[in-house]
């Protein structure tokens, strides 16, 4: 490593996977880039990390729905002298309803964090880390990019499906610099991810079996990307789903996903 003290840049780090890798990088003695909506969550996260590992935090409070964020964070970064090792590209959210029954406001807003925002940080962030020889790039995907899509929630494994291959492409591109790329890719994970998508009672329903809590996806997909995996699927169970799926004719795999959706997606349409 370049520094003494990595220094790791986390979005979504309010809650959920976000906060559980921004923990999980303080505790292996980075320093942090805390970047979410909820400051107030930002601060007391920061000093949380500050009195039991001894980090140094910095908080940006910033909605990567618009589209200016990207550029404003880093040019801050550059202002403030903060060189970032480590970025994991984790803010997200779902939307729910199928695509005609949301404004396009709406979904154009998704596609900017979903998206935009991850793509535009990896360019801005990586010729540093290039340049400097190490550097380490998680996206937050999901097994979501590996299944047929659903009805309902109709870009959300779009989304996930284009960070996949973006980190293939990456991981190619920047492995001779130094600079591991990885696409971290989780099944039901405890978080409030659901809360805010309203369906959390439909998700209570699902075997306990199937579920992963936010420490253990973020400590995975730290293990992950510094052994140079590019696409980790964490937890057997959601590895097995995935060999299935792309063992299904795709016709097969579609139906199933159809008949399935309504159990676990807000058509509101």
């Amino acid at each position: 490593m370049p520094n003494e003290r990595p220094r790791s840049l986390v979005t979504g780090a309010s809650a959920g996977i976000g906060a559980a890798f921004a923990r999980a990088l303080a505790a292996r003695g980075h320093d942090l880039v805390l970047v979410a909506r909820r400051e107030d969550r930002l601060h007391a996260l920061a000093e949380a990390l500050r009195e039991r590992h001894g980090t140094h935090s910095t908080v940006f409070a910033a909605d990567l729905a618009d589209p200016a964020a990207p550029a404003r964070l880093c040019d801050a970064l550059v202002e403030s002298g903060l060189d970032v090792d480590w970025l994991v590209n984790n803010a997200g959210y779902g939307q729910p309803g199928t695509l005609v029954a949301n404004p396009w406001q709406a979904h154009a807003d998704f596609i900017q964090v979903m998206m935009t925002a991850p793509t535009e940080l990896a360019r801005r962030l990586l010729p540093g880390m290039r340049e400097r020889g190490y550097g380490r790039l998680v996206n937050v995907a999901s097994l979501a990019g590996f299944v047929p899509g659903t009805a309902g929630h109709t870009l959300y494994a779009a989304s996930k499906a284009y960070l996949i291959k973006m980190s293939q492409s990456l991981a190619l591109e920047n492995q001779a610099a130094g600079v591991h790329v990885s696409a971290l890719c989780p099944g039901f994970t405890w978080s409030e991810f659901h809360d805010v998508t309203g369906t959390r009672e439909k998700m209570n329903a699902m075997p306990r079996f199937m579920w992963l809590t936010a420490e253990e996806v973020a400590h995975q997909g730290i293990e992950a990307v510094e052994r140079g995996a590019v696409v980790y699927v964490p937890g057997r169970v959601n590895r097995a789903i995935k060999a299935f799926a792309e063992l299904l004719p795709d016709r097969l795999a579609l139906w199933l996903s159809h008949r399935e959706s309504a159990r676990y997606r807000n058509l509101h349409d």
